[in-house]
Formats: C-alpha cells, sequence, structure tokens
C-alpha cells in the first residue's frame, strides 16, 4: 500500500487523470491526500471534485484558499473576480453536492508523524494544537452556521496567535495560517503583501518553516500554496505546489505507511512523481 501526497489541482482535472496513471494509483490499494485548492483557475473545476468524490475513502482532501472563496462566492458572500473559473461548479446540475462536500473536507491532516496543511504552520502550534484548532473551523463549515462565517473570514488581521481569541477573529486566524500563510516574524506574525520565494522575504520576515524554536519541528510537514517557492531538498518539509495551473508541473510524493512514523532527523527522502500542465497563468496574480 501507499500513500500519495499531491499538490494543488486547481482545476486542472486532464493533469490529474495523468498524474494518477503515472501513479498506478489503485483506489483498493493506494491513498490519496491532497493538499488543498482543489479548484480555480483551471478547466475542468466540476470534473476534479466529482472525480475525487467517487474515490470515497480513497481520497482525503485538504481546504485551501481557493476552494474557500469558491463557498464563499456560491453564496454570494465574494463576488467572482476576473480569474475564476469556478463557474461549471456554480451551474452543474449537481452542484448542490459538490459544494456540500467540499465544505466538509479537512483544514489540516495527520499521520503519525506526518502533518498536512495547505499552507502553513504557526510557530507557537504544536501538531496538536494545529489539529484542534482545525477542527473549529471544520466544525463551522460543516455546520448550519457556515454561510453566517464566510464574510467574517476575510481579513488580515489579527495577524499574530494568543490563546485567549475567541469568535470570528480566533477563526480568521486559523483560516489565514493553514490556508494563506507563507511569510512571518520570529514571533509569527504573519504577512501576506510577497507571493515571491523564500529569497524574497522582506526584512524581518522569514518562511514560516525557517522559524527559530517552531514547535512542529519534530513533525515532517507537507503543503502546498505557495508555487514560487520551488523545489526544497528537505527531510522536514516538503512543498507540493509545482504551479500545475501556471505552466508548470501537478507533483506527488510516495510515501510508505511507515514513512509517516519515522523521526524527521532520520525521514527517507521524498520521491517526487510529476506531470507536466499545459494552463499558462501568471503565478503573481
Amino acid at each position: 500500500m501507499a500513500l500519495y501526497l499531491i499538490g494543488d489541482v486547481q482545476g486542472c482535472d486532464d493533469a490529474l487523470e495523468r498524474l494518477l496513471k503515472h501513479l498506478a494509483f489503485s483506489p483498493s490499494r493506494d491513498t490519496l491526500y491532497l493538499l488543498g485548492d482543489l479548484v480555480n483557475r483551471g478547466p475542468h473545476n466540476a470534473r476534479v471534485l466529482r472525480r475525487l468524490m467517487a474515490l470515497g475513502t480513497s481520497a482525503h482532501c485538504l481546504l485551501g484558499n481557493h476552494d474557500l472563496h469558491l463557498l464563499a462566492v456560491s453564496r454570494g458572500v465574494r463576488k467572482p473576480n476576473k480569474q475564476d473559473t469556478v463557474q461549471d461548479i456554480l451551474t452543474a446540475p449537481d452542484s448542490t453536492d459538490l459544494l456540500h462536500w467540499l465544505r466538509h473536507q479537512h483544514m489540516a491532516m495527520r499521520l503519525g508523524k506526518l502533518l498536512m496543511v495547505h499552507a502553513g504552520v504557526l510557530p507557537q502550534w504544536t501538531a496538536d494544537q494545529t489539529m484542534a484548532l482545525a477542527g473549529e473551523v471544520e466544525a463551522v463549515l460543516r455546520s448550519d452556521d457556515w454561510v453566517q462565517f464566510m464574510p467574517q473570514m476575510y481579513g488580515g488581521l489579527p495577524n499574530v496567535w494568543r490563546d485567549d481569541l475567541a469568535g470570528p477573529d480566533r477563526l480568521r486566524v486559523i483560516v489565514n495560517a493553514l490556508t494563506r500563510l507563507r511569510f512571518c516574524d520570529a514571533q509569527g506574525a504573519m504577512d501576506f503583501s510577497v507571493k515571491e520565494g523564500a529569497a524574497q522575504a522582506p526584512a524581518g520576515l522569514m518562511p514560516w518553516f525557517d522559524v527559530p524554536g517552531r514547535l512542529t519541528q519534530d513533525m515532517r510537514i507537507a503543503f502546498g500554496h505557495w508555487s514560487t517557492l520551488q523545489t526544497m531538498d528537505r527531510p522536514d518539509v516538503v512543498c507540493l505546489d509545482d504551479g500545475c495551473v501556471w505552466g508548470g508541473c501537478l507533483s506527488a510524493v510516495r510515501l510508505e505507511t511507515c514513512d509517516t512514523e519515522v523521526a524527521t532527523v532520520n525521514a527517507p527522502a521524498w520521491e517526487r512523481l510529476s506531470v507536466k500542465c499545459q494552463q499558462t497563468l501568471d503565478p503573481l496574480a
């Protein structure tokens, strides 16, 4: 049995189909973990959701910022922007089922010593705390209150975590960390102004995974969201957003079940497998 972690699909169903063939993926034997941004900017968003829904318990999915944006657009909370391509979901005959399935996906996932998020983890959070906080947002999204939560989700403040945060502020910080984070300072104050790679970090900021003393250093962490980061050869963290929708690749890593239990210091290399995608957009747009 193999576990496959897959980066940002963003509606590129043709690339997803080719990647699964490249992996020789078998739903009766293997398991997929998709790291969020399942939809938007690519051409076949409804097809992606239907494919993943049909895989049942063989596919586990995170929610990314584009997925949450779709949910907000579906309820009129946000207007589509000019690069959105989610109309095929909004007008599909099974739109209600697709959106219901989407909002019941995960904000974080964990397998032993492997932690999966769409964007990042604040340095003050342990893996256990990350999962608990993700669960708070998941509970709201799966409840009858999810529509009321959508407008409260937006905004960059507060940008620092405090354990005593409550209500919309608390949930907004959790969402921003898990689905938008790239850079923060040594105290975990998030900055959302820069989309470039790690070398372009503004003064006083660093990639979230490089903060000294980060409390998830004992975990292996897989994430997406950061197509300009480029491939990193590190045993502790892997970014699987290889810019599929921007004319890059759709990528996966293959893990054996035992790989989720090893210490990061002895972790095996991530075995990256990729297929080229034909979509071409500006990654900084």
